[in-house]
């Protein structure tokens, strides 16, 4: 039975879908172009160099990572609102500036100013601030949910909207989602609390010695370059189990949505009854045993053994996607929220760069068998290192740093 205290109030459900309905305009944005990037950009003066379409590509990854952490510490002193705006209006900027492109440097730099606007961890920080914390898993499976959904229904529309406007039509429509962004927050997100933050150098201290945020930081790396490089190789395996690339949304959309009601009827009944650290424990461990059972698959695949293995996947991924930066946002005093959420994003973008730089070279060189093996490897390691994760606050908070 629920408990009444375990449901959202109406200002805690408005900031939930307003600040999800940011991240899915964003997201859209980003995800639109990503599946027919490589295949567009082949037409711009430089894109038959394939390392140069690859760097236009990860570029955004890479200034993404690089200005978490700043945009974090200054969502602490300046105020979560006024920074994401901001990075949204950088964000909408660098998609302008990638339609305008004439040649394959012009998308790169488009692409870098882009990833300038680095608002995940002043958004995570700003819901952490406007949700309770026996409901902030809800709130973040919001905001993982539509990620989610945004990639599936991407892969649906990005073909059909190519072939109509082209990338620069794509980067258009990118910058006018970015700028209904701004005004989702400007007119829809709740009032930010106007508690003292600013914590300046001792605070960003105190999160990178925090053990337990550590620990959260390499499973966020781990689980997102798990990610990454699992997805150079599947693609490949459904083609082989007879699925043209053209209908694999018919099996990525129906496990994505199914996963959601999942996570509603396991993750959030554990959580209320104590078991979080269990349930994190649980849902890694399907994580390893998903990439064992693609491994064991490489050889000969089949369609619905693929299918139930990817259904476990996003089952166990949103599981962690909501409880990961729910448990940072928790455990991190809320005048730092925004440094520590700065890094844990930070470690997040430096896991999709690695992962899909590693899983490329793994198929290159060793076969997708290789990169499935090596993804179990290390998700095992994240489970030793995540055992004795914690789930509640230390006590002692840090101080505010002195001026």
């Amino acid at each position: 039975m629920t408990d009444a205290n375990d449901r959202m109030t109406p200002l805690e459900l408005r900031s939930s879908f307003s600040l999800a309905s940011i991240y899915s305009l964003r997201m859209l944005g980003l995800f639109l172009v990503l599946p027919v990037f490589a295949l567009e950009a082949a037409h711009y003066p430089g894109g038959d160099d394939a390392v140069a379409v690859g760097l236009a590509m990860g570029i955004y990854g890479l200034t993404q990572g690089v200005l978490q952490i700043p945009f974090g510490i200054a969502s602490d002193r300046w105020g979560r609102k006024r920074v994401i705006m901001l990075g949204l209006v950088l964000f909408s900027a660098g998609s302008v500036w990638a339609a305008l492109a004439t040649d394959l440097n012009g998308l790169m730099l488009g692409r870098a100013l882009q990833g300038a606007g680095a608002v995940s961890a002043a958004v995570t920080a700003l819901l952490a601030d406007q949700t309770r914390d026996v409901v902030r898993t809800k709130a973040m499976a919001l905001v993982g949910g539509s990620i989610g959904l945004m990639f599936a229904v991407s892969l649906v529309l990005a073909p059909v909207l190519a072939a109509w406007a082209g990338l620069p039509g794509l980067f258009g429509l990118t910058a006018v989602l970015a700028l209904g962004g701004v005004a989702v927050m400007r007119w829809w997100v709740p009032a930010e609390p106007s508690e003292q933050k600013d914590p300046g150098r001792r605070g960003l201290s105190w999160v990178l010695s925090n053990t337990s945020l550590l620990r959260l930081n390499v499973g966020v790396f781990v689980l997102h370059a798990v990610q990454m490089a699992m997805w150079v190789a599947i693609p490949g395996l459904l083609v082989n189990a007879g699925v043209v690339t053209a209908h694999h949304w018919w099996v990525y959309l129906p496990t994505v949505l199914l996963s959601f009601g999942v996570l509603g009827g396991v993750l959030f009944p554990l959580e209320r009854r104590g078991h979080l650290r269990w349930a994190m424990r649980m849902a890694i461990g399907a994580v390893a045993l998903v990439q064992l059972g693609f491994w064991w698959a490489v050889p000969q695949p089949e369609l619905w053994p693929l299918v139930a293995l990817l259904l476990l996947f996003f089952c166990a991924f949103n599981m962690l996607e909501a409880s990961q930066p729910s448990l940072a946002s928790r455990l991190a005093p809320a005048r730092v929220r925004g440094a520590a959420l700065g890094v844990f994003n930070t470690l997040q973008s430096l896991g999709f760069f690695v992962g899909g730089a590693a899983g490329g070279w793994l198929v290159k060189h060793h076969g997708p068998a290789a990169v499935f093996a090596a993804c179990a490897a290390f998700t095992v390691l994240w489970l030793v290192v995540a055992w004795h994760m914690q789930t509640q606050p230390d006590p002692v908070a840090p101080a505010p740093a002195t001026t």
